[in-house]
C-alpha cells in the first residue's frame, strides 16, 4: 500500500506526446492542464489520436456520458459506502482490482459484480506494465483475469495500467490479449489518506472540469470521495451529462 501513493504521484506528470516514439519507451500518462472548447484536457485527446489503434484511451467515445472509475489497491473502509451511494443514484461505475484486493476484499468484489459494475484488470502484483516483457507481462494480466474468472465468474476486458506507465509495445501486447486500455481525463489528489482535501474543494474541481466523454479517476480510500459523490453526481446529471 505505501507503494501506491508513491507511484500514483505520476498522476502529476505531463505525457509527452510529440516527437519520435519508440516501442519500448516507457510513458507516465498524465491529463496535463491545458483544455480544448469542450473543457477536455488536450492530453487526453491528443492521447485518443496517438493510441487509440491499440484500443487504447483517456476518453470515452461518447460525448454524452461521463465514466467514473475507482482504482481498488487496498481497502480503507470507505467502498462499501461508496456503492451505496452509485445504488441510490443508479450509476455503474468501473472499478480496477488489482490481485490483492481480488483475493482479500471478496465481499466487497462481489457486490461489485452484484450490483451491475464493471471489474477492471490493474495487475496482479500492480507492477509497472512496460518494464514487463513477453510471458511476464501476460502473466502479470492473465493470472489475475483467470483468478477473477475462476474465484467471481466474471470475465474482465478493460485493463488499466499501474501508475499510469505505458509503452506502445505494453498496449500492443494488452490489445492482443483482447483487452481495451483506459486511462483518464480528470484525476485530482484524492489518495494521500493523512491529506484529504476540502470537501467543498473537491467537489468544485469534480464538477467543475466536467467533459463529454470524461473518464474521472477516484479511489475509494478518501473519505472526501465517499462524502460528495453523491452531490458530484447530481451536479454533473445537472449540467447534461449521463452516468
Amino acid at each position: 500500500m505505501r507503494r501506491w501513493s508513491a507511484c500514483i504521484a505520476g498522476l502529476a506528470a505531463v505525457c509527452i506526446l510529440s516527437g519520435t516514439v519508440h516501442a519500448g519507451d516507457v510513458h507516465g500518462y498524465g491529463q496535463g492542464c491545458r483544455y480544448d472548447g469542450q473543457n477536455r484536457p488536450i492530453g487526453a485527446v491528443e492521447f485518443n489520436q496517438q493510441y487509440g489503434g491499440y484500443d487504447a484511451c483517456a476518453l470515452s467515445g461518447d460525448s454524452r456520458y461521463i465514466l467514473l472509475t475507482f482504482d481498488q489497491g487496498y481497502e480503507n473502509g470507505y467502498t462499501a459506502q461508496i456503492l451505496d451511494t452509485l445504488k441510490e443514484k443508479n450509476v455503474k461505475a468501473i472499478f480496477f482490482l488489482t490481485g490483492d484486493y481480488a483475493r482479500k476484499e471478496t465481499a466487497l468484489v462481489q457486490r461489485m459484480v452484484d450490483e451491475g459494475h464493471v471489474l477492471g484488470n490493474h495487475g496482479m502484483t500492480h507492477a509497472s506494465m512496460p518494464k514487463l516483457e513477453g510471458a511476464a507481462l501476460e502473466e502479470e494480466i492473465m493470472s489475475l483475469h483467470r483468478y477473477v474468472q475462476d474465484t467471481y465468474g466474471y470475465e474482465m476486458q478493460y485493463l488499466r495500467p499501474p501508475c499510469g506507465e505505458y509503452s506502445e509495445a505494453s498496449l500492443a501486447a494488452a490489445q492482443k490479449l483482447g483487452y481495451k486500455t483506459v486511462f483518464w481525463s480528470f484525476a485530482y489528489v484524492d489518495w494521500l489518506v493523512d491529506q484529504q482535501p476540502d470537501p467543498a474543494q473537491a467537489y468544485s474541481r469534480m464538477t467543475e472540469a466536467a467533459h463529454g466523454g470524461g473518464i474521472y479517476l477516484l479511489h475509494s480510500v478518501s473519505a472526501t470521495n465517499c462524502a460528495v459523490l453523491g452531490d458530484v453526481i447530481d451536479s454533473l446529471r445537472q449540467q447534461g451529462y449521463r452516468l
